[in-house]
């Protein structure tokens, strides 16, 4: 049994770092062995959510790496590798043999391997580690067009401002070993002692917030849309973003044992799906639209984690992953055939290619939380949740609710207009149209479309009770018909509103539109506060160490040379002469002298300058300033340490 869970994991982790070492010299095989590895990997999960098999081995001394699905993680691994299955369906057709398909689907693959492994690790080291992994490679990923300078510094931002969130996880590893937690079991960490389990879940409560993009680190997901379309379905609708949301999820024993924790992160989830979505309400390109609300949609998530709502945060989960995936596939098809994907561009879109424009305006109303699609019947569960918690939780929902389908509508009123006269006008703004769509493209987009309407059976009153009990919350609240009414009008009424005014210039102050276009500016306060005085203080102590220390050790040098050169001129004038008349006597046996000097103590004295400069030149090969490099410099030294431990343990 415990073999399926091990062949869960390592073969898309062992089949992706093949196909990513080979780079283009697999270009053409790539699509179909990526794809291939997908669909047997979606074979292996449907396998292991039916058996669910656990397993652990010895990892360090006293600690052991465990995986296992349970009643939650089964549906997670199922909803992973169905769409990873479909977006490496999507991007066979995508890219082409000028592309290096190789490193693209190889690291998707591994992505989506360490996905795995964080929904299925039971204890905190191995969620670490797979949390590092896809740390790496998601901003491999989005920087996968290495070459242009903007997705590369979009890629260091996304980088930098998760695994600065990151660190909350070390932080709690390291509390939960002070605090009595032993073997680092996700199932232990409640039982820490105090202080230490306020430390181990401000930990994961900041980790979490920072890798599902809720405020303040919410700005990072908006870099992130300089990736590829299939990046930005795989890694911003149902994997990375999404994991914080799941660690939530699966911790929320933790959350409930502090007190502070529940509300802090309930609130941060409600708030955060209000402001972006009036983000995403203000976005004119299409991709920073769906990026807001993907933010605000998770927020529903963190919602429910903090309110105890497990089940309802599950069914939101898998709804919204198969939304977001179809309609990040449209939006990259759309940008493939006409170039753009700047929203006034985009008139007309659905009329032009009718299958991705049916596709497009079912997800986008499964997004605005219509009945009786997936997203409505899940958020209400959502809110049911709130709303046995506190009235204000209920109330602020309930109005993100209302901008969801304020934002969705937005979408669907401009692809669905009539052509305007020139249309080609607004094309090609970002790369050359091919004006169709690849014959990939149909097949996974109709199959996410199809599971965005229909997972809101989830919500039922059959299912939703099975779903309650599976996840261990058999008391969970389920929404009440005036609730369900209410939540069914409010989105009615927003749709129906911003559909009439969508033509209408909006009566908003325009400050008030670039603060909301412009992501609330969070990352322009994140350089203010955090990046320029790092760099400030970087800059003081490298003048410190020019001027003081280096200074210092010139002065000592100089000092030296003085009392070397004052040294041989007393040696010149006075010891040199009775040398020379010394050595006159005894030329024979200086003669002999200098052979041993030059031979022995000159020739060790050259080897040992001549390696100090072979170390210097060694030292010097690392330190090249690029984050990269540092980066697996960092992990290769990891994996030496856990070498090392191994084998001397």
């Amino acid at each position: 049994m415990s073999a399926v869970i091990w062949l869960l994991v390592s073969l898309p982790l062992g089949a992706g770092a093949v196909l990513g070492v080979t780079g283009t010299r697999c270009n053409r095989l790539a699509p179909p062995l990526g794809v291939a590895v997908a669909v047997a990997t979606l074979g292996v999960a449907v396998a292991a959510s039916v058996t669910r098999p656990q397993s652990s081995a010895p990892l360090f001394a006293g600690v052991r790496a465990g995986l296992a699905v349970d009643g939650l993680s089964a549906f997670m691994v199922v909803t992973v590798a169905a769409v990873t299955t479909a977006v490496l369906a999507f991007a066979a057709g995508e890219f082409g043999p000028d592309e290096n398909r190789g490193r693209l689907f190889g690291l998707m693959l591994v992505f989506s391997g360490a996905m795995l492994v964080t929904v299925t690790a039971t204890t905190l080291p191995l969620l670490l580690m797979a949390w590092e992994v896809m740390g790496a490679t998601s901003w491999a990923l989005i920087g996968y067009w290495w070459r242009r300078p903007e997705r590369v510094r979009a890629a260091d931002t996304a980088f930098l401002t998760t695994r600065t969130a990151d660190l909350g996880l070390y932080l709690a590893a390291g509390a939960a070993m002070a605090g009595g937690a032993g073997s680092l079991d996700l199932r232990a960490l409640p039982d820490a002692t105090s202080p230490w389990l306020h430390v181990i879940t401000g930990g994961v409560v900041v980790a979490a917030l920072g890798k599902s993009a809720q405020l303040p680190f919410s700005f990072w997901l908006s870099r992130a849309m300089q990736g590829p379309s299939p990046v930005s379905a795989l890694l911003h609708s149902a994997t990375m973003v999404a994991a914080g949301a799941y660690l939530l999820l699966r911790l929320h024993p933790l959350l409930a044992a502090t007190g502070w924790a529940g509300p802090l992160v309930a609130w941060t989830g409600a708030v955060t799906a209000l402001f972006l979505g009036v983000v995403a309400v203000a976005q004119r390109d299409l991709k920073q639209l769906l990026a807001a609300s993907t933010s605000s949609q998770l927020g529903f998530m963190v919602l429910a984690a903090g309110s105890g709502g497990i089940a309802a945060g599950t069914t939101q989960l898998v709804a919204h992953a198969a939304t977001k995936s179809g309609l990040f596939l449209a939006a990259g098809a759309w940008l493939t055939a006409l170039g753009t994907k700047h929203l006034p561009a985009l008139r007309g879109a659905a009329r032009t290619y009718r299958l991705l424009g049916a596709a497009f305006a079912v997800g986008v109303l499964t997004l605005a939380g219509l009945p009786p699609l997936s997203l409505w019947a899940a958020k209400d569960e959502v809110l049911a949740s709130a709303y046995a918690e506190s009235t204000g939780l209920y109330a602020v929902g309930l109005a993100a609710a209302a901008v969801a389908a304020v934002y969705s509508i937005k979408a669907l009123w401009y692809v669905t207009r009539p052509l305007p006269e020139d249309p080609e006008s607004g094309y090609d703004t970002e790369r050359d149209g091919t004006r169709r769509t690849a014959r990939t493209t149909p097949a996974p987009l109709l199959a996410l479309t199809v599971a965005a309407a229909v997972l809101g059976v989830l919500a039922l009153p059959g299912p939703a009770s099975w779903l309650k009990r599976l996840v261990g919350q058999p008391d969970e609240p389920s929404p009440k018909p005036w609730e369900v009414g209410l939540s069914a009008g409010v989105a009615f009424a927003a749709a129906g509103l911003a559909w009439w005014w969508a033509s209408r210039p909006a009566p908003v102050p325009r400050p008030a539109v670039r603060w909301a276009r412009g992501w609330l500016h969070l990352e322009r306060a994140a350089h203010a506060v955090v990046v320029r005085p790092v760099l400030g203080l970087a800059r003081a102590l490298a003048s410190f160490d020019d001027r003081v220390v280096d200074g210092a050790v010139r002065q000592v040098a100089r000092g030296g040379l003085a009392t070397a050169r004052i040294a041989g001129r007393v040696d010149d004038d006075g010891i040199d002469a009775a040398v020379r008349q010394t050595a006159r006597g005894g030329l024979a046996g200086a003669r002999i002298a200098g052979r041993v000097d030059d031979g022995g103590i000159d020739a060790a004295v050259d080897a040992v300058a001549a390696g100090a400069r072979g170390l210097g030149r060694a030292a010097r090969r690392p330190q090249t300033g690029l984050l990269h490099q540092y980066y697996a410099q960092a992990a290769v030294g990891f994996a030496v340490l856990v070498l090392i431990v191994l084998l001397v343990r």
